[in-house]
């Protein structure tokens, strides 16, 4: 590609779908993956480790592959966040979404086409309640979980951060948020994540409780608005007071 012809909206969508889909395949993928190889083996930390870091690493490799086309949002959460901060067009937020979603479905959808009908037999990576946890926890959970990630994302790439380290630091967050999380909700932190892979399941038989849907989604969602309000809260200008001059000093925006 030219680099000087910016990326048109098709390619945009179609680099948001292919990154969202990367993410569901490895990472959400990782975890069938693990479960048919232990075989009636326990699942231990290291396994939540190994599926943690095919997340993180995932992540790195999708900020740099697809961030220059279409900036690599692949989480409903992010988009929302960036349009609360003025950062992305609000009339662009629905294609986005759908792209994403799309992106997630076809992801799960390769994980069973790879590791076959097994892959469902094991849950496909469906982020679901963990064993005793309500609703409210699971929502708690993936707000401060999701709120974590899209706050870092939009710091990591303010124009005062340091240059060229935000894929890592966004693919270390994701790392580091899933291993707390995921015994309680599986650590989805995005809403198409959530959605792609639960629909799959259910196509190929599996039984997703989809009553805990819209508790993820309005946690992850209203988590990504509540990281857009500290965002703008830690970075708008504001005047400083200067007891000897009367300039003012102003925080990046």
């Amino acid at each position: 590609m030219d680099d000087h012809i910016p990326p048109s909206t098709p390619q945009k969508l179609a680099a948001e779908a292919l990154g969202t889909g990367f993410l569901v395949f490895i990472g959400v993928g990782a975890v069938p993956a693990t479960l048919i190889i232990n075989g009636d083996s326990p699942f231990t930390m290291a396994d939540l480790g190994i599926i943690s870091l095919a997340f993180g690493t995932i992540v790195v490799a999708t900020v740099y592959a697809f961030g220059h086309i279409s900036g690599n949002h692949i989480n409903p959460a992010v988009t929302l966040a960036l349009a609360v901060t003025r950062q992305f067009p609000w009339r662009r937020v629905p294609e986005y979404l759908a792209a994403q979603v799309v992106g997630a479905t076809l992801g799960a959808l390769a994980i069973v086409g790879v590791l076959g009908q097994q892959a469902n037999d094991v849950g496909l990576g469906v982020a679901s309640y963990g064993e005793g946890v309500n609703a409210g926890q699971a929502f708690t959970g993936e707000f401060i979980g999701t709120f974590i990630l899209v706050l870092t994302v939009l710091l990591v790439i303010h124009r005062a951060a340091t240059p060229g380290f935000a894929g890592i630091a966004i693919g270390l967050v994701v790392f580091a948020v899933i291993i707390p999380l995921a015994p309680a909700t599986g650590a989805s932190i995005n809403p198409a994540r959530t959605l792609g892979p639960m629909i799959i399941h259910q196509l190929y038989g599996g039984d997703v409780a989809w009553s805990q849907a819209p508790v993820y989604l309005a946690a992850e969602l209203s988590a990504g608005a509540a990281a857009a309000l500290v965002y703008l809260a830690l970075t708008t200008a504001r005047r400083v007071p200067q007891p000897m001059a009367t300039t003012t000093v102003t925080a990046p925006a």
